[in-house]
C-alpha cells in the first residue's frame, strides 16, 4: 500500500522514533510502514489519520489506484 507517511512525518520534523512514540509502536513497524514493507491494521491506520488529522484515504492509497 501506497502512502504519505514520510512526507507528514517530515512536514513536522519528527523523527521515525518520535513518530513511533506517539503510536505506541516500535521504531521499525514506522519504516516497515513509510517503505511499504508492512500495511498497518485498521486501528493503527485510524490512530495514524487521527494523530495527522486525516482521512486515511489521505496518507494511503491503494497500489492499484490511479495516479
Amino acid at each position: 500500500m501506497k502512502n504519505r507517511l514520510k512526507v507528514l512525518r517530515a512536514e513536522r520534523d519528527w523523527s521515525q522514533g518520535d513518530l513511533a512514540d506517539r503510536l505506541d509502536v516500535s521504531r521499525q513497524s514506522v519504516n516497515a510502514i513509510e517503505t511499504g514493507r508492512y500495511d498497518p491494521s485498521l486501528p493503527l491506520a485510524f490512530r495514524i489519520a487521527e494523530l495527522f488529522g486525516l482521512a486515511i484515504e489521505d496518507i494511503f492509497t491503494s497500489p492499484s489506484a490511479p495516479a
